[in-house]
């Protein structure tokens, strides 16, 4: 696998530099940019929103996840290594790698389910952020147009579709952190070519370990014109290896065996790739996507270290490898009914997943020494959306929508009999599902200053396509409960907008989600864990201000409560994992030379058993960056945990056993530190 990735990464490369012109250095002033024209519905919610690629160039960010945190109230962590997707919180939710919040760049889906390692993995290391053009996001299950892990809400991340000039950019920073990065465009022919080549290297701050972060990011895109229509072709490819310091527990750092950088396991890591090739087309009566994508994961992981296993320890490897093939088209139609102005939108979306091989390994030295479970998947989703907007009177507006999806599973054992001795040839089977999900908002214009939303709709997640067909545990073999296929949720939202001085924007919503089940699959185990129905209520307020034209300042605070709906003997009612509350601002400028941007945010207690009896510290932390422009030069400096805080960018509460320790371990809060106060200088010119 390395080899393919190196190679693939090198045949881009050398495709880069072969169409790439210099230009001289009086020709090229900036980059400019303009996304990909798409006729964007008018909102439904007061929760929904876009950011743009300019904000994103002033944002210090640490790690690409961290792109997601333009989406007000939610917060990116990350628990393993710096290849390793991104662990999400939003609305209440610990949305784990991804799950109940679908996420899609240009047209494409990243959420992948029936995962090695967490249902819905969204997983954006592939991205470059100075080539993201704008950030769409939807809170909320309100929308025709988002079909599965859309109870949270949706983001749509649009890449750079035309540039001029090229630029190189370099940057090095604490503990060994080197990138470069190669990008522009020009126009050829009778259309517009983009590119950017991305290359990272990244040790970490860990007193025991080197991530030995190696990652490498290609895009090439060429945009043309034909007739009204705008066509857009596009391949990405990505590929990343690295070694992991996860999370440690609370004891071993107590008692002096470790240091909060330390870890307990060395060999911890992951390797992953990703490949894709795109056609995307747009005018407005209609706009589509279709695509193909190569995707492929090792992780190595212990997070319990001695408790399965005391002689060889607990270490374990999933696997994922898989092609994504699909495509999406929408259509937009004007009509009238009994008079009234509608606007009908309507599509259809189809996907599927080929997974080659979705795996559980038990492993020392990232060499496998037992198979727990091992599948081939064939996974297979349709859906068919639309919608009619009406224009009830001149300050009223509704829509109405409905999506239907149905889902295909097809599950082969290829593991037969386990280490466990367990014949595991019983959970080779399939299944289908399908399931409706009406919509509705109405929306009313108050005034100039005003607008008032009332949006509901029904929702869904997928579950693991393993836990559909599965009869027998891998663990000891007893009989096991199937779980449906496809789990609804229905969420209501009363909002406002308010406008009330010039350049002062502010929104308000409260809303809730029942979730029929928090099912999830637990790759760690290889087995469908069933959760209770859950209700999650909550409040957001949202500020946004430009006092100045240089600069823009933003405040957001989230507040929920989330609680289990049913009782169950021998457990409380705190939904695992669900913050309390968010809060984050920030601060962006750009006067003459001069640019910059600050940032804030943080994270409340997270109750971490359903008695709430253990609950997560809270977490804060601060990043800043300021730069200089002049000519073809930029110069830039990021001061990332500005405070250098030392709190927890994530916790947990389990079992684990150190050596020496009990056979039935010991309950401890398991964490993983914010990475401590780090520099990145940067500089870029134009050529």
């Amino acid at each position: 696998m390395r080899i393919h990735r190196v190679g693939a990464v090198a045949a881009v490369m050398g495709l880069f530099w072969a169409i790439s012109s210099p230009v001289s250095g009086h020709e090229l002033q900036s980059v400019n940019v303009t996304g990909q024209t798409q006729q964007q519905p008018p909102p439904v919610a007061a929760s929904e929103g876009r950011v743009g690629g300019d904000e994103l160039r002033t944002r210090p960010i640490l790690r690409t996840g961290e792109v997601m945190e333009t989406v007000p109230g939610l917060i990116a962590t990350q628990h393993s290594g710096s290849g390793k997707a991104n662990q999400y919180f939003l609305r209440g939710f610990n949305l784990d790698h991804g799950t109940d919040f679908n996420t899609s760049v240009d047209g494409m889906p990243v959420n992948m389910p029936t995962h090695g390692h967490g249902q819905g993995y969204t997983d954006i290391n592939f991205l470059i952020p100075e080539m993201i053009d704008d950030v769409y996001y939807r809170k909320g299950p309100y929308y025709a147009g988002v079909g599965d892990f859309s109870g949270a809400g949706s983001v749509d991340i649009r890449t750079r579709t035309r540039a001029e000039g090229q630029r190189l950019k370099l940057t090095a920073g604490g503990d060994d952190y080197y990138r470069a990065l190669f990008y522009g465009g020009s126009e050829v022919g009778e259309g517009d070519l983009v590119y950017a080549l991305e290359s990272q290297t990244y040790n970490g701050p860990w007193e025991d370990i080197s991530e030995d972060v190696e990652k490498y990011n290609g895009l090439l895109r060429y945009g043309w014109n034909q007739g009204d229509t705008r066509y857009t072709t596009t391949v990405m490819a990505y590929s990343n290896r690295w070694n992991s310091a996860d999370q440690i527990p609370q004891r071993a750092v107590r008692s002096g065996l470790i240091d909060e950088l330390g870890s307990l396991d060395e060999d911890a890591g992951g390797e992953s790739e990703r490949y894709s090739l795109s056609l995307s087309w747009s005018n407005p009566r209609h706009q589509g996507t279709v695509y193909a994508i190569d995707y492929g994961l090792n992780l190595w992981s212990n997070f319990t270290y001695f408790l399965d296993d005391p002689v060889n320890g607990d270490e374990f490897e999933q696997v994922d490898q898989r092609g994504v093939y699909g495509g999406e088209v929408a259509f937009n139609n004007d009509l009238r009914l009994a008079g009234m102005p509608v606007t009908g939108r309507w599509g259809l979306r189809l996907r599927h997943d080929d997974i080659r091989d979705v795996g559980l390994f038990s492993s020392a030295g990232r060499q496998r020494i037992g198979t727990v479970r091992r599948d081939e998947v064939s996974q297979t989703a349709a859906g068919v959306f639309g919608s009619l907007e009406f224009q009830l009177a001149e300050r009223w507006r509704a829509t109405a929508g409905l999506r239907y999806d149905h889902y295909y599973f097809d599950v082969n054992d290829r593991a037969g009999i386990n280490e466990n001795g367990v014949d595991l040839s019983a959970n080779s089977g399939n299944a289908d599902d399908g399931i409706v999900s009406p919509k509705f908002s109405l929306v009313w214009l108050a005034s100039e200053q005003a607008e008032y939303y009332l949006s509901s709709g029904f929702g869904f997640h997928s579950n693991d396509a393993r836990g559909t067909t599965i009869e027998v545990d891998p663990l000891d073999g007893s009989a096991a409960d199937k779980v449906d296929p496809l789990v609804r949720s229905r969420g209501e939202e009363l909002g406002a907008r308010f406008y009330p001085a010039r350049n002062l924007e502010m929104s308000l919503a409260l809303w809730q989600l029942r979730l029929d089940s928090e099912l999830l699959f637990v790759g760690d185990a290889g087995n469908t864990e069933a959760g209770r129905p859950s209700l999650r209520r909550g409040v957001e307020f949202n500020v946004f201000y430009n006092p100045t034209d240089w600069l823009s300042l933003d405040l957001e605070l989230a507040a929920t409560r989330a609680r289990y709906r049913d009782d169950e003997p021998g457990e409380g009612d705190y939904v695992e994992g669900a913050p309390n509350r968010v809060i984050g601002a920030g601060a962006h400028y750009h006067s003459g030379h001069w640019f910059g941007g600050y940032r804030i945010r943080h994270l409340g207690p997270r109750p971490l058993d359903s008695f709430s009896d253990q609950e997560s510290s809270s977490t804060t932390i601060q990043n800043v960056k300021a730069g200089w422009r002049g000519g073809d030069w930029e110069l830039a400096v990021e001061v990332l945990n500005l405070a250098d805080s030392g709190d927890h960018d994530i916790d947990y509460f389990y079992a684990s056993r150190l050596q020496g320790e009990p056979a039935a371990g010991v309950e401890d809060l398991h964490y993983h530190p914010i990475l401590p106060r780090t520099w990145r200088l940067s500089v870029q010119r134009a050529f």
